[in-house]
């Protein structure tokens, strides 16, 4: 059927208002939905669970954190300090004020700037890794950043000693890691104490090159495995810091050299160790000058065109005046300060003019002979060799000595630094599920 060709065009603009009007209103409602999206997705946070990750250690802070942890009252000892130091600075367990991520979700703070912190848990029984590898990790948050102070932790010898009040810098420990910054200083450190075999003293070894520590507010994961053969790996943020071996990348080293200079070896007295002398037979040149001057003055230099001789360097200042209190009876004639002549600052100079002093070509200083070969030389002396009495060797020093408490023992110049979800045990699986 055909249809008027006006009726048709009215026809169709009314349908094509009404399309339009409707796609205005489906846009709409759509860009409403989407901000009520977004403003809800903005508002609402997942709620903390506690994990169910079983581990030699793990603390994630729940409201029973007061039956593991206990700060310490001991004094600091320090043998050079002039005053005696306490652990004043005060502990808390809260939810993070900035970043925050999961509501609920709550960390160990260290709250006083400026001040010596110390707290412990001890574990539910001795952590003993001879058979296993090891997994060290915990968050930590910088909520004021970091200038000046330490985040890490110390894993504490296992001992009928261990007292979560008395402990303190002297408390001895196994394990120490986490970062540590202070000015140009930045670093994630990784120190062990060594039990020599033969003395039975410890000594502490550090890690040779250590990591940068990430000085962020956000949340930073440090991991840190040692495996039964003596490799190690610090991860931070999941990723590898740093690789290496107990055996190779400490300092000092696990085992002593299997010789030693003699301490009681001495060099000969007619031990020769100059590599070069004097030519004996060198002598010095007949028409060698020692008296020649290093200069000589110029003779062949001329006075320029626009030198101005009959004008002085200095003159008197001409905008200077007399100050008003100066008394020519007490004070002497007043005489006006002397500054440079602009007359000369246009031209070559002024002045009395004088040639310029040159390189003498004759000049050759004083007369040395040569050197040559030493034939008498033997190299450069050493003592002999000798066993190290005090040698020993460890193949395993991965095997740690049981540890019996974990401990955060710090000064710090910046408050508010959260540590959270702390692991400890034997399983990477396991220590990357236990991440908040």
């Amino acid at each position: 059927m055909r249809v008027n060709g006006v009726f048709a065009t009215a026809l169709y603009s009314s349908a094509a208002l009404l399309g339009q009007v409707r796609a205005e209103e489906f846009e709409e409602a759509s860009t409403t939905a989407v901000a009520e999206s977004s403003t809800t997705s903005e508002i609402e946070k997942p709620t903390f669970t506690p994990s169910e990750i079983k581990a030699d250690f793990f603390e994630q802070f729940t409201e029973d954190w007061t039956s593991r942890w206990s700060p310490s009252h001991a004094k600091k000892e320090d043998s050079k300090a002039t005053e005696e130091w306490a652990y004043v600075g005060e502990w808390a367990v809260e939810e993070p004020t900035v970043f925050k991520g999961i509501e609920g979700d709550k960390g160990l703070v260290v709250k006083n700037p400026a001040a010596h912190h110390a707290i412990s848990a001890k574990f539910p029984k001795k952590i003993d890794n001879k058979k296993k590898d090891l997994v060290v990790q915990y968050e930590v948050k910088l909520q004021n950043g970091l200038e000046c102070g330490g985040a890490y932790m110390k894993l504490l010898q296992d001992n009928k000693k261990l007292h979560a009040e008395e402990f303190s810098n002297a408390s001895p420990y196994i394990i120490m890691f986490g970062p540590d910054k202070c000015g140009a200083t930045n670093k994630v450190h990784f120190i062990f104490r060594h039990k020599n075999p033969k003395t039975g003293e410890y000594e502490e070894k550090h890690l040779k090159s250590a990591p940068s520590a990430k000085i962020t507010k956000t949340t930073n994961l440090y991991t840190l495995i040692v495996k039964q053969n003596n490799d190690f790996e610090i991860l931070i943020n999941g990723e590898s810091g740093k690789t290496g071996n107990l055996l190779e990348d400490f300092t000092p080293s696990v085992n002593p050299e299997k010789e030693i200079d003699d301490p009681k070896d001495s060099k000969p007295g007619d031990w020769v160790d100059e590599a070069r002398i004097p030519d004996p037979e060198a002598t010095k040149p007949e028409d060698w000058d020692e008296d020649a001057p290093f200069e000589i003055v110029d003779e062949e230099a001329t006075k320029p065109d626009d030198w101005l001789e009959d004008e002085p360097t200095m003159i008197p200042d001409p905008e200077a005046e007399k100050p008003e209190d100066w008394d020519d009876e007490e004070d002497g004639d007043w005489i006006p300060p002397m500054v440079p002549n602009p007359k000369c600052d246009e031209v070559s100079g002024c002045g009395k003019w004088e040639p310029p002093m040159k390189k003498n070509p004759d000049y050759k200083g004083k007369w040395t002979p040569e050197y040559i070969d030493n034939p008498a030389y033997k190299g450069v002396w050493k003592p002999r060799k000798i066993a190290n009495p005090n040698f020993f060797e460890d193949k395993t020093p991965a095997k740690f000595e049981p540890m019996g408490a974990i401990g955060f023992e710090i000064w710090t110049m910046q408050s508010d630094i959260l540590f959270d979800n702390i692991y400890i045990g034997h399983s990477i699986e396991d220590a990357e599920k236990a991440q908040g």
